[in-house]
């Protein structure tokens, strides 16, 4: 046997070390890419909590949805936003977040410049109108969404979550868990103020 030609022994010996370093590469990985995000969190004041979505800038989904039973509150369609600024927000009783946002909301909904609607997203009828009673009802049409395809269509993560729509149907602005004071600075306000000037 040539001595340049490797023994059974030290091809173990590699594949060990393969072995070893496999994970100590993940590891790299991943703490680069928590890194980076604290960075651009700390530094660069970004929200690393931003999930993008595939619909902004395409028109949104169709509305056809059933109205809540009760509210005295008109049934969510495509009527009801056409040729308006329009905040969509998906909603439900049993969501402790959306009840922490809903004051926000009440406030948005006196916005002249805005059209606030909601999707009650797999909820009973009698939760989501004590729900409204006890917090108020700031939407100008509520559609229910008792199996969640709606939301499917719209492509909600989680709830609270709201898509701010142009009067020409195109979705500018999302924005997944409730708002509050910073992410309205940063995020929902500038994006009015935009499709304000560009209409």
């Amino acid at each position: 046997m040539s001595e340049i030609e490797s023994k059974p022994g030290d091809r173990r010996g590699i594949g060990r070390y393969l072995v070893a370093i496999i994970p100590l590469a993940l590891f790299a990985i991943f703490a680069g890419v928590a890194g980076k995000m604290l960075y651009d969190q700390d530094v660069n004041g970004r929200d690393v909590s931003a999930i993008p979505s595939a619909l902004i800038g395409t028109k949104a989904p169709a509305l056809a949805m059933a109205g809540l039973d009760g509210s005295n509150t008109p049934a969510l369609t495509s009527e009801a936003i056409a040729g308006k600024l329009t905040l969509v927000n998906v909603f439900a009783s049993w969501c402790v977040p959306c009840r922490q946002e809903h004051p926000i909301l009440k406030d948005l909904s006196k916005d002249p410049r805005l059209n606030v609607v909601g999707i009650n997203y797999k909820d009973k009828n009698d939760n989501a109108l004590r729900f409204l009673g006890e917090l108020g009802n700031p939407y100008a049409a509520i559609g229910v969404d008792p199996n969640g395809k709606a939301a499917i269509d719209w492509g909600v993560y989680g709830i609270p979550e709201s898509y701010l729509v142009a009067s020409d149907g195109t979705i500018l602005y999302k924005k997944v868990g409730p708002f509050d004071p910073q992410s309205l600075e940063t995020g929902l306000y500038p994006a009015i103020e935009k499709a304000l000037a560009g209409s």
